[in-house]
């Protein structure tokens, strides 16, 4: 466990720093563009390749690479992973490059799909077709990174894959605040920053590359690896993916609902991807490697172990981190996003999604640890049968809950969905006899209990009136929310420390 707490915190510690940036970055787009029509334009532009690298590269495609690379490391030494490597890169860039080609030359075709309810007002459609021509290149570009990110990984250099997406929200907050005024159409910097972004992350990986011995040098030549890397692939795509096409059907539905619905969806999500991203992400990035090498070495009781400290710590991070969500919601969007042309109405309808999506941060997490399980074993049928579940769920859930609730429907359908998928997910691997959860559960789960009504004793006595928030000035927010947050924290740490769950305790556990 201690070595899962260590990469966990070196990879969360970068994506903290991502993530905070990410913050300035739509803090910055949010007082400039606010939930404005150039917003919605950009938001589903820079969606759509960010869905298709999610759900190829970072999604199916790692899940699938990853345990072929790291058998071929474990067993057949550093020339063969240099022939996987050089043979995989040939046939992933030749791909990317007809994938970009049609989402350039047909970027209208995408966003009748995609957002077939900006058909109905001409002129933010084709705002969105221009900036998505522009900005569809980021995929072939981010891909790649993700593809250098999955070798670094299996090598256990998880600090530069994680500080990666700096560089992307750097870039966005620069072109917003000096290029944007430049342009007849302000809101068009944003997708050049996008593409500029996707250069400047792909050479930045590649001298660590170089110093791994991998830089690819891209080899029609076949190799064992890739058969079983398509093999793995197909059914990777559902399994992994469900949360993120669960994302986009939430765009495709808002796009038909009023003007701002788009990135009121957007800011919330944001806010909920920042606890996922810091733990979720980064704890999935470490486990999926380690669980890949201890499968190919029949390591099994080492494997369980892996996935049930995980566990633990999705109890004792994930719980805590939705329960701030859920009763922060208000004060965080108003806070980093209420200025300029950020209005009040705004700060309220997208911390009313914010809520609903706080619910299912937990859910998002245990998918994200859960999953790893089955494709390090190369089991991706059983996450494909779940995943296929839990998106038909969504759609259902989704058109029955627009109606009455907006947007809001559709943030609470993808949080039902979400705990479907990691339900089901949990019983199989239940069921196969994978997991059992070892000694110590109960009294984990009376101690995360007890720190855990505290924390929300202690929110609700000191979080000020809404109106309150829109009242106070930035850094009256600021502090407000400082104290909130980092005495939640601290009190929450100090409660499960008075129950016994002590830091060295919580590094021995397993």
């Amino acid at each position: 466990m201690k070595r899962i707490i260590k990469a966990t915190a070196t990879v969360g510690g970068m994506t903290m720093i991502s993530r905070v940036l990410g913050f300035v970055r739509d803090v910055v787009i949010a007082r400039y563009f606010g939930a404005s029509m150039g917003a919605d334009a950009f938001f589903v532009a820079f969606k759509i390749p960010n869905f298709f690298r999610r759900l190829f590269a970072e999604g199916a495609f790692s899940q699938a690479f990853v345990p072929v690379l790291a058998e071929a490391k474990e067993k057949r030494g550093h020339e063969a992973v240099k022939h996987l490597v050089n043979a995989v890169s040939f046939r992933l860039g030749g791909i990317l490059l007809l994938l970009t080609a049609f989402g350039v030359f047909g970027s209208s075709l995408w966003m009748m799909v995609f957002a077939p309810g900006f058909l109905d007002q001409p002129e933010k459609f084709a705002l969105a077709s221009d900036m998505l021509a522009i900005t569809f290149p980021y995929l072939l570009l981010i891909s790649l990174v993700a593809f250098s990110s999955a070798i670094m990984n299996t090598y256990n250099q998880f600090a530069v894959p994680a500080f990666t997406p700096v560089l992307l929200n750097l870039v966005i907050i620069s072109f917003a605040i000096w290029l944007a005024p430049l342009l007849d159409v302000p809101v068009m910097a944003l997708a050049w920053a996008v593409l500029v972004a996707g250069f400047v992350q792909l050479m930045f990986h590649l001298p660590f590359l170089y110093r791994l011995d991998l830089l690819p040098h891209p080899s029609r030549k076949s190799d064992p690896g890739v058969s079983e890397i398509k093999r793995l692939m197909l059914p990777a795509l559902f399994g992994v993916s469900v949360a993120q096409i669960n994302l986009l059907v939430d765009t495709i539905l808002a796009s038909f609902l009023v003007t701002g619905s788009v990135s009121w969806l957007y800011y919330s999500d944001r806010l909920m991807e920042f606890p996922l991203g810091v733990f979720g992400v980064a704890l999935a990035t470490v486990v999926l490697p380690g669980l890949s090498k201890k499968a190919a070495n029949e390591n099994w009781q080492g494997f369980q172990q892996d996935i049930d400290s995980a566990l633990r710590l999705v109890v004792v991070i994930g719980i805590p981190a939705t329960l701030g969500l859920l009763i922060l919601a208000e004060p965080l969007i108003a806070t980093l996003f209420f200025y300029g042309a950020f209005t009040a109405h705004d700060v309220h309808m997208s911390s009313m999604s914010l809520m609903a999506y706080s619910f299912g941060l937990l859910g998002f997490i245990l998918v994200k640890i859960l999953a790893p399980a089955f494709y390090a074993r190369k089991d991706m049928k059983t996450p494909v049968k779940v995943a296929v579940v839990a998106l038909l769920s969504n759609i259902v859930l989704n058109l029955l809950l627009i109606g009455p609730f907006a947007h809001v429907g559709l943030a609470a359908a993808t949080t039902i969905s979400a705990f479907i998928n990691a339900g089901l997910l949990y019983f199989y691997l239940r069921k196969q006899q994978v997991y059992q959860p070892l000694a110590g559960w109960p009294k984990w789960w009376l101690q995360a209990l007890l720190a855990n009504i505290v924390l929300v004793l202690f929110l609700l006595w000191l979080v000020p009136e809404t109106q309150q928030w829109h009242d106070f000035d930035v850094w009256q927010r600021l502090w407000w929310l400082s104290v909130l947050v980092g005495g939640a924290m601290a009190l929450y740490a100090a409660t499960l420390m008075a129950t016994g769950l002590n830091p060295k305790r919580l590094l021995s556990k397993a």
